[in-house]
């Protein structure tokens, strides 16, 4: 795994961007387009306003897939990631072709449908988070590290319901749904590279355990040391609880 830690979240965002613009545009004059798969919430808005002020992609030979959306909320909400990729990529950009879970229709058509169009050709750059509690997309610990669906319909923790309040996008955990739609590890893992982007000190403690633990579903995030092309993007804050040893052990760029 290679780590690049940057010393604030804009440093870290403006790397990871444009190691993400280098992928896409590499993609497109490979083979003519670029799939990709983008995460939503707090932590990568940063990265997506960096990724999208980069010139020289062309958007209109991209198709998009998301990670996961919450099951029953509606595209209106503000919570909503369907919302949130409108606003904060798809406006912003002329992306050619896009995939939406969508949240109000029946959880395992949507699942079913889009996964059906997600696995007719690879991924060719997948970027993603760590939550709180060291998941990825919304697969909460103990994470199903062997289903082959693409998509799966989880239910959601308690320690990541809080993230959600503590992150403003609902008022009480009580608000916050109880399941979603979620990518699934292997599929996620099945992309040709992926671009991990984790900032702030709250994810200190989940970036400890995915690189210094045992590879384990407890810690969803450990999985991503068997990828052979994942490249993890940390901010000083978010690398703050790692042991010197691990520093030297790691291909770590600072």
């Amino acid at each position: 795994m290679n780590v690049r830690i940057e010393p604030d979240r804009r440093a870290m965002s403006a790397a990871a961007a444009t190691h993400a613009a280098t992928s896409i545009r590499n993609a497109i004059d490979r083979r003519g387009k670029a799939r990709i798969v983008v995460a939503t919430g707090a932590s990568q808005l940063d990265f997506l306003a960096a990724l999208t002020a980069e010139s020289g992609i062309d958007w209109a030979r991209v198709e998009l897939f998301h990670l996961d959306e919450y099951v029953g909320l509606p595209e209106s909400h503000p919570a909503s990631f369907r919302r949130y990729l409108r606003e904060n990529l798809l406006d912003r950009t002329r992306i050619g072709r896009y995939h939406f879970l969508d949240g109000e229709g029946k959880p395992d058509e949507v699942r079913a449908r889009v996964g059906r169009a997600l696995s007719e050709e690879d991924v060719d750059v997948l970027f993603a988070g760590i939550g709180e509690n060291g998941h990825l997309a919304f697969n909460d610990p103990p994470a199903d590290f062997e289903t082959t669906e693409p998509y799966i319909v989880v239910k959601l923790d308690e320690a990541c319901r809080r993230q959600q309040v503590g992150e403003g996008w609902f008022a009480h955990v009580e608000d916050v749904p109880g399941t979603a739609i979620s990518m699934s590890i292997r599929q996620m893992l099945n992309a040709r590279e992926m671009l991990i982007i984790v900032p702030d000190t709250r994810k200190a403690a989940a970036v400890k355990a995915t690189l210094e633990g045992k590879i384990s579903p407890a810690v969803p995030a450990s999985i991503l040391r068997t990828h052979p092309n994942v490249t993890l993007y940390l901010d000083e804050p978010a690398a703050s609880l790692l042991d010197p040893e691990t520093r030297k052990k790691l291909s770590v760029k600072t």
